[in-house]
């Protein structure tokens, strides 16, 4: 599988799609685009960002935001207040337990289920 190739499968920005998995893992690709992920966390799990292509704003609550760019990696620990923002399309990888809810316990217009996150 290559990484890049796997975004042809992205349709929606901030509608991760999973391209495999790895024992209770899955790995999943986004693209991201503006600002509409809410402030959220996990309360269970932790949840690991790679920047594919791009940058990406990453907020967490109470700390300066950071830029992230290609090649960047970030875990975010579990319980963690966060969002994250793009002004340009950004290609960004998840690795996140099978369990992860996309926005936590967080509903907003671009939550998706795992069931669409699961479909091509």
């Amino acid at each position: 599988m290559n990484l890049k190739d796997s975004f042809r499968h992205v349709t929606e920005y901030f509608s991760p799609k999973v391209i495999g998995e790895v024992n209770d893992v899955y790995v999943k690709v986004a693209l991201i685009n503006g600002e509409k992920i809410p402030w959220h966390n996990h309360k269970d799990e932790d949840e690991l960002f790679y920047i594919v292509e791009g940058s990406l704003l990453f907020e967490i609550e109470g700390e300066t935001p950071f830029q992230m760019n290609t090649g960047d990696l970030f875990i975010v620990k579990r319980g963690i207040n966060h969002r994250v923002s793009s002004t340009e399309d950004c290609k960004v990888m998840l690795i996140e337990n099978k369990t992860t809810a996309h926005t936590g316990d967080v509903q907003s217009e671009v939550t998706r289920s795992i069931e669409e996150q699961l479909r091509p």
